[in-house]
């Protein structure tokens, strides 16, 4: 029977150790949601509509500035805790977080309902050719989104909802990632292992803690304004698939 080898600080301590077995080949990929795929229309043009009125440069330089210094209060801190496992402690976190801004508080609400409309989400500019390689190879697709609300919609919206076969809503398990459940729910989902499957992201614990349910993780770095390229193509590499993605 095959033993993990007993690694000290340079590596195993017992020589001939057999090397592991290759991975198995991918059936399976799943993918994060906001950062990953899509990114959210920039704030400054979500405060424009949700306050309905021309604002000012400098005004709008005071509100970001708001919104950057609730990121540290307390109270909105304290919200974000267990933030994405329910639909309402998803609204109340954000809300929370909007309405620590004196003139942003009449529209905390409109502000959260931009948040769940299909139309102010942007898929990334290699978004939907990535699916489209993925599928067009064989590949399970499915999302596993730490998440307040029903995604579906806003991947219909976009033209891209067709690739997939399964939908993991941390808000529908009570629970959110790194939890290994959710992770194993999809794979379950999809038919294939954990073994045979790759998480895609862009949160380094939340996403990254796919490994600890056996499957392989790539972690995306900082990603570009919305609509453009992510670097997607480097899943297409991960998987085996040599063709880039048309941009």
């Amino acid at each position: 029977m095959h033993t993990v080898p007993v690694c000290g600080p340079e590596g195993p301590i017992r020589a001939g150790v057999a090397a592991p077995a290759p991975p198995a080949p991918l059936r399976a990929v799943l993918f994060d949601f906001s950062g990953t795929l899509f990114q959210v229309r920039a704030y400054a043009d979500r405060i424009r509509a949700a306050l309905g009125r021309p604002v000012g440069e400098g005004e709008m330089d005071d509100l970001l500035g708001g919104l950057e210094r609730g990121l540290t209060e307390p109270a909105v801190v304290a919200a974000q805790q267990a933030r994405d496992v329910s639909a309402a402690a998803h609204r109340r976190a954000f809300t929370a977080w909007y309405a620590s801004v004196p003139a942003l508080v009449p529209v905390a609400e409109v502000l959260y309902e931009q948040l769940r409309a299909p139309g102010h989400w942007v898929p990334y500019a290699d978004t939907g050719a990535t699916l489209a390689a993925l599928r067009g190879a064989g590949l399970a697709l499915g999302v596993v989104s730490n998440v307040g609300w029903d995604l579906r919609d806003t991947f219909a919206h976009h033209g891209v909802a067709e690739y997939f076969s399964c939908w993991v809503h941390s808000y529908e398990h009570g629970t959110e990632k790194p939890d290994p459940a959710l992770f194993r729910s999809a794979c379950r989902e999809l038919g294939a292992g954990p073994g045979e499957t790759l998480m895609v992201g862009d949160h380094p614990a939340a996403d990254g803690g796919a490994a600890g349910a056996g499957l392989r993780a790539y972690v995306l770095p900082a990603g570009p304004s919305p609509g453009g390229f992510r670097g997607l193509d480097a899943v297409l590499r991960l998987a085996g698939i040599e063709e880039r993605a048309p941009g």
